[in-house]
């Protein structure tokens, strides 16, 4: 990624272009720009290839993309997501393990980072639910963006805390679903169909209007920008919503949890 950004650096100072020029040109923020060249940041090939047209590097970019290591494709951290994460315009996100990292409470993120094997220091869970809890700033800005949440009903049922806790949780997820832009359904237990039995992933539009698909594994965590795999996954989470509650009755779900408190 790194060569990769340094080879749109030197396109872009031969063709006489400042990054924000760049920018203007191919329709994407200066920040993306400025990111991919100090390797942060994926070229994503359509990216790559109206780079390649604009600053005639004939196909350069868009071949080196293509042969990006594998290493490269799967990062070992989730950084890189969480720079997408700030700057997506919409998220649609399904998760059938726990709640999202967006919608937790502090003593919820707190737990979950305790349960981890091999376990953290006390430090190292305080350093990683703040900054969870940092995230969550997207869903209060002023013009946030859209989030659909897709939830599967066994993550509400699994107490990780102890009532009182469980159920503040609980209150925080209602409250999360009144927010603007954002959307809350629960796919449950009842439900004969399920389409998102091999395990929870989400997708982002990026300010560029490029679709990346994210998701995690016990070992690490994939980064996937090929169409053909954001399609599958794209009919996958159609799906999901289809089977799921409505957004009102997913209320009510949570409403008769917090009365069995």
């Amino acid at each position: 990624m790194k060569l990769v950004g340094k080879l749109v650096a030197v396109f872009r100072v031969a063709a006489g272009l400042t990054q924000a020029q760049l920018a203007d040109h191919v329709s994407v923020q200066v920040e993306t720009v400025a990111s991919i060249e100090q390797g942060r940041r994926a070229l994503l090939p359509d990216l790559a290839r109206r780079m390649d047209e604009l600053l005639d590097t004939k196909g350069a970019l868009a071949t080196a993309v293509e042969n990006m290591p594998e290493v490269d494709l799967v990062p070992a951290w989730a950084e890189q997501y969480m720079d997408l994460e700030r700057e997506a315009l919409a998220l649609s996100w399904y998760d059938n393990q726990v709640l999202p990292g967006l919608l937790q409470t502090e003593a919820y993120a707190r737990v979950v980072f305790r349960n981890r094997v091999p376990v953290f220091s006390e430090e190292k869970i305080a350093i990683q639910t703040a900054s969870r809890l940092e995230r969550q700033e997207i869903l209060h800005r002023s013009a946030p963006p859209t989030i659909s949440f897709v939830i599967w009903e066994p993550v509400l049922l699994l107490q990780l805390l102890d009532d009182e806790a469980h159920a503040g949780q609980l209150r925080h997820l209602r409250t999360c679903a009144a927010l603007p832009g954002v959307s809350l359904q629960v796919l449950p237990l009842s439900h004969r169909a399920h389409a998102g039995l091999d395990g929870p992933f989400t997708l982002l539009e990026t300010p560029d209007y490029q679709q990346v698909a994210y998701s995690e594994t016990q070992r690490g965590s994939l980064l996937v920008s090929d169409p053909d795999e954001i399609s599958i996954l794209s009919q996958k989470y159609a799906m999901l919503r289809a089977q799921a509650l409505s957004p009102e009755d997913t209320l009510g779900l949570l409403d008769r949890l917090l009365g069995e408190q």
